[in-house]
């Protein structure tokens, strides 16, 4: 591995952040260093997970590479069941689990529930080496936890696994709760009500900007490719004075037109799964 576990930048995700912020607290700082070398020139041979464990071998000063393993305390199934039942809860959390992002705050939903997805302090994180260095962390363990903090941001997924559920897991569970959701109008009642309403009331393009009925809540628009035309392009400019007023408040419907169709797309993708 060439990756450089240097000093965090900006362009770190949070989770990685956290992860190496829990290491960096470890006051040995010398051992430490020596673990950032050993990361730094490849001598983490391999890291691999295995179910909620994390496995990997480091070549040290003997011929046969040492083994190291590191996992956490997995959630109990009741805790994954609260857990989860609050991410559905949350519309902004299902979107984004569902189209494979980690939510920047994810770590509240882990809190209302009275657990946590990352460990408190570094003593949390059970470790052992087959080193004979009796230290824990010793510099192998530790040169795998650099590196455990890039595979986080290739995979945030993998924090879940290490507390007892795969991605596959949650995101299966989040679209069986989202699917079964008791509290939603039946989609077929509310087409034929917004067709009887068209019906009543044609629109007329050159007054669409004057329509003063109120919205149906219900309603979800979803865009088409960002090269098709789109409604706002039929509709031409909106007769704002000054100009440039109207032309701000256009570009500014654009904008959230492009980011409401995004979300639809998400959602309407989550209910089919």
């Amino acid at each position: 591995m060439t990756n450089d576990p240097g000093p965090m930048t900006q362009d770190k995700e949070w989770w990685t952040q956290q992860w190496l912020d829990l290491l960096n607290s470890y006051r040995f700082k010398k051992r430490l260093e020596r673990a950032r070398v050993y990361a730094r020139e490849g001598n983490v041979l391999s890291i691999d997970f295995e179910e909620q464990k994390v496995l990997a071998k480091v070549q040290g000063t003997d011929p046969e590479p040492y083994k190291v393993s590191l996992w956490l305390d997995p959630l109990t199934d009741e805790d994954w069941t609260y857990v989860i039942q609050t991410m559905a809860e949350r519309a902004i959390f299902s979107a984004k689990l569902l189209s494979g992002e980690m939510p920047q705050n994810i770590e509240e939903v882990f809190a209302a529930n009275g657990v946590r997805l990352f460990p408190f302090t570094l003593e949390q994180v059970n470790s052992r080496c087959s080193c004979p260095d009796k230290a824990n962390p010793c510099k192998h363990i530790a040169a795998v936890y650099y590196l455990l903090g890039d595979r986080f941001s290739d995979d945030p997924f993998v924090l879940f696994q290490l507390r007892g559920r795969t991605q596959a897991q949650i995101l299966a569970t989040l679209r069986q709760i989202r699917g079964t959701d008791t509290n939603a109008e039946p989609a077929d009642s509310k087409v034929k009500e917004s067709k009887s309403k068209l019906h009543k009331s044609p629109l007329k393009v050159e007054k669409f900007w004057q329509y003063d009925d109120q919205l149906e809540s219900g309603l979800v628009v979803i865009a088409p490719a960002p090269s098709s035309e789109t409604v706002l392009d039929v509709l031409g400019p909106i007769p704002i004075k000054p100009a440039a007023t109207g032309q701000a408040v256009m570009q500014s419907l654009t904008s959230i037109y492009q980011t409401v169709s995004q979300q639809a797309i998400l959602s309407a993708l989550s209910r089919d799964g």
